[in-house]
Order: C-alpha cells, then structure tokens, then sequence
C-alpha cells in the first residue's frame, strides 16, 4: 500500500486521513471524532466498565484516536485496560504529529497531548506499560497474519477501511478468527452497516445486532460472541 496520505478536516473539526491510493478516509467525513466515541468507546469499551480489567482487539490502530480515547476513559473510570491493536502500515510520526485531536481534548484531559505522544512513540510487537490502567501491545501485522489467542478478547474494535476498499480484510474467515479469540458475551462493534457485511457476520458465528450509527450516520454493528 502506498503512504500516499493527507490531512482531511471532518464535519465536527477533528481531523481524519486521506489515503489518496485507496481515496478512502481513516475516520468519517462526517465528524472523526464523534464517531469513535460513539462506535467504539460508548457502544464498546463503556459496556464492560464494571469489570476489573478489560482486554480490548483492535484492527486498524490507524491515527490512534481510538486508542487514546481508550486510555483517557481508562484513567478517568479507573479501569484496567489491556490494548492490543493491529497496523501492518504504521503511519509517519510527521503526519501524526499534524492531527488535531489532543488540542480537542485538552479541555476535558489535559494530559491528552503527552498520551498521544507517547502511544505512537511505544516500541511495536512488545508490552508497554503506559500508565497504572493502560497498556499497550502495537502489532505490526494484518488480521490474517497475527495468530490470536483464545477466548481473550472483551471488545473488538473493527476500524479497517471499509468493504469496498479492503475486501479481504472483510472475509469469513477473519471474523472467525476474531470470534474465536473472544471471551463469551464479547461484542465486536464497528461503523460498517453493510448488508453483505452483517451476513458474513453471521456465518462466522456473531449475533448480528443494529445499533444506532453515529451522527450523520443511521447504523452502525454489533456482533456478539454467545456459546
């Protein structure tokens, strides 16, 4: 894949990504931001709260926005999170350095800038130890590469570019792969509301759920892990 990329202002003033190869955005359009929080940490991470520690898959670490609302949630709840995010194409700290998303932030977590930082700086394909509630493993690695554990996993985060851009990344057998490495009652939550996507779904084991999408957006998925 080409490192083709540019910098996007988003309907709500956070920034997202343009991969020009692919002409396919990290974030939605519509507002990055709004849709991480409402698709991964509200409708994802927020529902194992209550639990002493929470493991969490993540396939496209992409610009780590989600990984830093993660850790910003983790230290303000309190909650032991285990991160584990999959990127076979790291992006450039240069780019990275230009995403806004810190500043946002900042009112309501200072320390936003200093994580962020921190997060694209840690070593990959080892445990770092970001804080008391956060830790991080970064993979360098596609889904279909890394051999994932079983029956790990509380939360997946399926933030890869969408069906139509990454075809294979939306195959069976991936999400079979995820269905396997997750704990009983397990939720994979993510934006895509495709159709053939939910049948797939489906056929890999997950009960398919519809959720309300994001702003701008009228669903979004759940699929969850039920013996």
């Amino acid at each position: 894949m080409s490192t083709d990329i540019s910098l996007v202002l988003s309907k709500d003033g956070s920034h997202t990504l343009l991969n020009t190869i692919l002409n396919e955005t990290y974030h939605s359009r519509n507002g990055a931001l709004q849709e991480s929080i409402h698709v991964y940490i509200e409708n994802g991470l927020l529902i194992f709260k209550e639990l002493e520690k929470v493991i969490v898959l993540e396939v496209g670490f992409g610009t780590g926005l989600n990984a830093l609302l993660t850790w910003n949630k983790a230290e303000e709840l309190k909650l032991n999170v285990e991160y584990h995010t999959l990127e076979p194409f790291p992006i450039k700290s240069e780019i990275t350095a230009q995403l806004n998303y810190p500043s946002l932030l900042e009112a309501e977590e200072p320390r936003s800038a200093e994580r962020f930082k921190r997060m694209h700086d840690a070593a990959w394909e080892e445990k770092v130890v970001l804080s008391e509630y956060f830790t991080i493993y970064k993979y360098q690695s596609t889904l279909e590469e890394k051999a994932l554990p079983l029956n790990t996993f509380n939360v997946c985060y399926f933030d890869a570019f969408a069906p139509n851009h990454q075809e294979d990344v939306w195959k069976e057998s991936n999400f079979k792969k995820v269905f396997e490495s997750m704990h009983d009652g397990g939720i994979l939550t993510t934006y895509c509301a495709q159709s053939n996507f939910k049948k797939t779904l489906k056929a890999a084991g997950f009960q398919v759920e519809k959720l309300k999408g994001p702003k701008w957006k009228k669903e979004m998925t759940w699929g969850r892990k039920f013996k």
